[in-house]
C-alpha cells in the first residue's frame, strides 16, 4: 500500500465524535497519507509495517486509532509507544494529550531516563490507558515490577532504525518478551535495515504495508540563500542577520545543547529577545518558552533539530541555519518551519568551507540552487543602526521632554561651554557604549572554492591517505560528513554495551545520537 492522492475524511476513517470535535478545533481538515493508509489497519486490528518520514503525520496515524479502541473499564495499560528519545516519547505523549482533549478520563503515562523515578511510579500505581517511552526506562520499571503490560492491546515501535542505531534493539525485544503476544503491533521506520526486519519478522502477524514517500521538497515560498563564513565569525554572521532583516519571530536551529544556550545568551547580549530549547530542559520549561513564544513575549528561538520536533509555531518568518544540517531531509524540515499560511519566508544557512559538499548535498536532494549571498558589510550594518537609531529618536520627539530635561540641557551647555549639537553626540556616544552604531570590525568575506574540492585543505589527509589505520566509515545517511575515531579503554569485559556508549557521548557531551557512528566492541 502506497500513498496517493487523499480524498477521504477523518468521519469516513470511522473516528469517533470526540475524536472528531478535537481534530476539527486543531485545524485539521483531512488525513494525511499516513493517516489514510494507516488509520483503517489499526481500527481492523491488524499488524501494520509504516514506512514514513518524521513530519508526515505519523503520530496522529497511531494516536488517533488507538484513543478510539480504549476500552473504558480496562484501567491497565492498552497501549505501549517505544520511542528512542525522551524529547520524542515528550512529542509523542503532548500529542496524545491534545487529541483527547474531550474524552473523559484519559491518562497516559510518559517514561523515559533523566526524570525521577518517583513521579513515573505514582502515575503508573495511579493507573493509566497508554504509556510512552523510551527502551531503557520502560525496561527498568517491568524489571521493577511497577508496570504490567500484558494486557496492552496496541503495541508501536516508532522510529524503530533510530532504536537500532542507538543499540536498543536489545531491550526492545525483552520488553516484547513481556506482552501476551496477541496484540496489535505496529513498526514505523524510515528505513528498513536487516535487524528492522528481522524484529518485524519475528513478532508481526501478516502486518500490511504501508509506504509513504518522503515530502516533495516544494520550497517556492522560501526564500533561500547561504553565507559563506569563518566558522569563528558565526556570532556575528547572525548579529549581521539579525540587524538587516525585518522579523515577526526568527528560528535559529545549531547542533547541540551547548551551542543553543550560548547562541541565545548572545543574542539576549545584543539586545534581543531570545530563548533556548534543547534535549537538557525540562518538559515544563518547553512548553513554557513555547507558550512566550506563541504570545510574543520574545521573537527568537534558538534550537536542536530534536527539540524543535513537534513544534507548531505559525510566527516564524525567517530560518537561519546556524550550524548546517548534516542531512538534507532536516533542511526541508528546518525550513519549513518558514513560508506557512500562504506567506513568504526566508531561509539562510551558515556554511564554512569545509561545509561546501553538504551544501551541494542539499541542493541535489530539494533539486535548486541555492544561491550565494554576501555577509552585509559594515556600511551597510552602520547603516541600519543609524536608521533604527533615528526611528527611536522619532519616537520619543513625539512627546515632549519634561521641563527638568530641558533645564539639565541648558546646564550642560553653559558649564561645558559647548553647543547643543556636541552635547547631542556626546549623549548618543554615552546611549551606545555597549552597542556603537559604527561597527567596530570588519567581516572578513570569505574566498568560494571549488565546490567539487569539498574543502580539503593543504596538508589534509584524505580518506585513502591515512599511514595508520583505515579511516572510520561516513553515516550512511551523512556520506559527506567527515569522520573521526576515538578509542575507549572499556570492552565486553567491561560490561559494556555499545548503547551504554552511545548514551554517555550523547548525555554528557551534548551530541546527538544520529552523528555517533559504528561502535566496535573488543574484548
Amino acid at each position: 500500500m502506497s500513498d496517493s492522492e487523499n480524498t477521504t475524511s477523518f468521519e469516513a476513517l470511522g473516528m469517533p465524535e470526540f475524536v472528531l470535535k478535537t481534530l476539527s478545533e486543531l485545524g485539521y481538515e483531512s488525513p494525511s497519507p499516513i493517516q489514510a493508509a494507516s488509520i483503517p489497519v489499526f481500527m481492523s486490528g491488524a499488524d501494520l509495517i509504516g514506512q514514513a518520514q518524521t513530519g508526515t503525520g505519523k503520530t496522529a496515524a497511531f494516536a488517533l486509532p488507538l484513543l478510539a479502541k480504549l476500552e473504558d473499564d480496562l484501567h491497565k495499560p492498552q497501549g505501549l509507544i517505544m520511542a528512542p528519545t525522551r524529547e520524542l516519547a515528550i512529542q509523542v505523549a503532548e500529542a496524545f494529550q491534545r487529541y483527547a482533549r474531550y474524552r473523559k478520563g484519559f491518562r497516559i503515562a510518559p517514561i523515559y531516563g533523566g526524570q525521577d523515578f518517583r513521579p513515573q511510579l505514582k502515575l503508573l500505581k495511579q493507573g493509566v490507558q497508554v504509556v510512552v517511552g523510551t527502551p531503557g526506562r520502560l525496561l527498568d520499571h517491568l524489571r521493577r515490577g511497577s508496570l504490567d503490560i500484558s494486557e496492552v492491546k496496541t503495541l508501536v515501535l516508532d522510529e524503530a532504525d533510530e532504536m537500532l542505531r542507538m543499540g536498543f534493539i536489545e531491550d526492545v525485544e525483552e520488553i516484547l518478551s513481556h506482552c501476551s503476544g496477541e496484540q496489535q503491533t505496529a513498526l514505523f521506520s524510515a528505513t528498513m535495515p536487516a535487524p528492522i526486519k528481522r524484529i518485524a519478522d519475528k513478532y508481526l502477524t501478516d502486518p500490511q504495508h504501508v509506504v509513504i514517500q518522503a515530502k516533495t521538497a516544494t520550497v517556492e515560498r522560501i526564500n533561500q540563500s547561504y553565507w559563506l563564513v569563518d566558522g569563528r565569525q558565526k556570532p556575528e554572521a547572525l548579529r549581521r542577520y539579525l540587524e538587516t532583516r525585518s522579523f515577526d519571530a526568527m528560528i535559529v536551529f545549531v547542533r547541540t545543547r551547548e551551542s543553543a544556550s550560548e547562541v541565545a545568551e548572545k543574542v539576549n547580549a545584543w539586545g534581543y529577545r531570545a530563548e533556548a530549547i534543547h534535549g537538557a530542559i525540562s518538559q515544563n520549561q518547553r512548553e513554557k518558552t513555547i507558550n512566550g513564544l506563541k504570545k510574543s513575549k520574545f521573537d527568537i528561538l534558538v534550537a536542536t533539530d530534536v527539540a524543535a520536533r513537534g513544534l507548531d509555531v505559525d510566527r516564524f518568518s525567517h530560518v537561519v541555519n546556524y550550524d548546517i544540517p548534516y542531512d538534507s531531509e532536516s533542511y526541508v524540515h528546518r525550513i519549513g518551519r518558514t513560508g506557512r499560511a500562504g506567506r513568504d519566508g526566508e531561509a539562510v544557512l551558515f556554511v564554512t568551507q569545509r561545509e561546501t559538499r553538504l551544501l551541494k548535498t542539499i541542493e541535489r536532494h530539494i533539486k535548486q540552487q541555492i544561491e550565494r549571498a554576501q555577509i552585509p558589510n559594515n556600511d551597510v550594518v552602520q547603516q541600519q543602526r543609524v536608521e533604527r537609531f533615528k526611528q527611536q529618536v522619532a519616537e520619543q520627539a513625539a512627546k515632549a521632554p519634561s521641563a527638568l530635561i530641558q533645564s539639565v540641557v541648558e546646564q550642560c551647555c553653559h558649564d561645558l561651554e559647548i553647543e547643543p549639537e556636541y552635547l547631542a553626540g556626546v549623549l548618543i556616544n554615552m546611549l551606545h557604549s555597549e552597542h556603537p552604531l559604527e561597527p567596530r570590525e570588519e567581516i572578513k568575506q570569505q574566498r568560494e572554492r571549488n565546490r567539487e574540492e569539498g574543502g580539503k585543505r593543504r596538508g589534509e589527509l584524505q580518506l585513502d591517505e591515512s599511514p595508520i589505520e583505515t579511516a572510520p566509515n561516513p553515516l550512511p545517511d551523512y556520506p559527506d560528513v567527515e569522520m573521526e575515531r576515538f578509542r575507549i579503554e572499556v570492552g565486553r569485559r567491561s560490561g559494556i554495551k555499545p548503547r551504554d556508549i552511545v548514551g554517555a557521548i550523547a548525555n554528557e557531551a551534548g551530541i546527538e545520537s544520529t552523528f555517533i557512528g559504528d561502535i566496535i566492541l573488543r574484548d
